[in-house]
């Protein structure tokens, strides 16, 4: 079964808005052992939707569209689906009824614009839409099945659960799948593949790589009838291949496994951050119960606080400015120190998208003080000299993440060094 997205609306082909929809609906359907061959993206006009459309099914088994379902003239997407068959529109009656139903029962009067909604192209197929208003369509055709979807993405989503991936798994006869995601922290993208290039080679495993800053994730999908046997196998490489790099699988980040860790030790860690502003505080507060092992921070952006607050010593900051390794590790004693958390975590470097005192961009150091001592390090400075400012939000994640790595590697005892080496940081100093 091969498909094709197809998004409709404005505010995504010119930006305004960002396109979630598809990206769910990719990972959706990957994940239901779809193949997914090509993804597009149009504005609100009738003939280039028909076009796309037609376009599409010459090469897929299914189109799937959202957006153009509802009630402003804009939405023109049952339009031209009906233009692509050849029929008219018609009223549904019970759409009709159901759309003045859910008008009374929220105590409001029905716009006649919003009768649109119940406007479908003649033999087309309706999928209940149990979040909303407007239904989904499914129109047949020449060269395969166009489905029709809201662009309100919980609608979108909801329709697509219930109705149309077990109409996708019926027509396709759909193999056995099995998936997994791995994370890891700290190793390039081509590090990685390379490292991978045994596990790739397996017969019925597919990688795929999810680079986000300073993480990769790997996704290990198998296809056939041994499909769990060769996910383990696979996996199984993976691990060998990588070693501690790998942290976590599926949706457990970073945060999480850190303050699994923390209570698995009855520990709690406090946070002291400069150029990320509260970032790294606000990834250890994502997660329900977190009081539990996150004990606080201290934003000490300014560079006098980080002496009244942290106890950094003026000296040090007077010599060296407040981007130093020795700087970074006053800050998590100090932070350790006054929040009587067993360890203390801090950063500080340049952000950009200038120097700072005599630093270039994408220089930060972390330090993590705990009952084991104190360990400095140099995150690896990114390869983009003179970078603009939207280099700025990448280094601040980056520096989020190469934290949250050093304070689990500290937990768990391992080897920093090789973790620092094999991202390109460099150990500053530890005690």
């Amino acid at each position: 079964m091969r498909v094709e997205l197809l998004t409709v609306g404005d505010e995504l082909l010119l930006g305004d808005t960002i396109n979630g929809n598809a990206a769910w609906l990719g990972r959706r359907l990957a994940d239901h052992g779809v193949e997914v061959t090509r993804s597009v993206v149009v504005g609100d006009e009738t003939d280039v939707i028909v076009q796309a459309a037609g376009a599409a099914l010459e090469r897929a088994d299914a189109v799937i569209t959202t957006g153009g379902l509802g009630p402003t003239y804009d939405d023109l997407t049952r339009d031209a689906l009906a233009k692509a068959a050849g029929v008219p529109l018609i009223r549904d009656a019970a759409l009709e009824r159901r759309l003045r139903e859910r008008a009374a029962a929220s105590g409001l009067e029905l716009e006649p614009m919003a009768l649109r909604m119940a406007e479908v192209p003649e033999g087309a197929g309706l999928l209940r839409n149990t979040a909303g208003s407007a239904p989904g369509l499914r129109v047949e055709l020449p060269g395969g099945v166009v489905y029709a979807l809201p662009g309100v993405p919980f609608e979108m989503r909801t329709i697509m659960d219930e109705v149309v991936l077990p109409e996708l798994a019926a027509r396709a006869g759909r193999p056995e799948v099995a998936r997994r995601t791995l994370r890891t922290a700290r190793l390039w993208e081509s590090m990685i593949a390379t490292r991978l290039a045994p596990v790739e080679a397996m017969p019925g495993v597919k990688l795929a790589y999810l680079p986000d800053p300073a993480e990769v994730r790997i996704r290990i999908t198998a296809v056939g009838p041994d499909a769990r046997t060769l996910l383990a196998d696979a996996e199984a490489g993976v691990h060998a291949a990588l070693g501690d790099a790998v942290y976590g699988e599926g949706a457990e980040g970073l945060d999480r496994v850190v303050h699994r860790l923390l209570a698995e030790r009855s520990a709690t860690v406090a946070v002291a951050e400069s150029l990320t502003g509260g970032l790294i505080g606000a990834e250890l507060t994502a997660m329900p119960g977190s009081s539990a092992t996150y004990a606080g921070g201290v934003v000490a952006y300014a560079t006098e606080l980080k002496h009244r607050l942290l106890g950094v010593p003026e000296a040090l900051l007077a010599e060296h400015g407040a981007v130093h390794p020795e700087v970074a590790a006053a800050m998590a004693e100090g932070v350790r120190d006054r929040l009587g958390a067993a360890y203390g975590l801090a950063v500080t470097g340049v952000a950009g998208p200038e120097p700072q005192d005599g630093h270039s961009v994408g220089t930060v150091y972390a330090s993590v003080a705990g009952p084991g001592g104190l360990l400095t390090v140099t995150m690896p400075r990114l390869p983009v000299p003179g970078a603009g400012p939207e280099i700025r939000p990448v280094i601040r994640r980056m520096t989020v993440v190469h934290a949250l790595e050093l304070l689990r590697r500290t937990l768990l005892g391992l080897d920093v060094d090789d973790a620092a080496r094999e991202g390109r940081g460099v150990r500053e100093e530890t005690g």
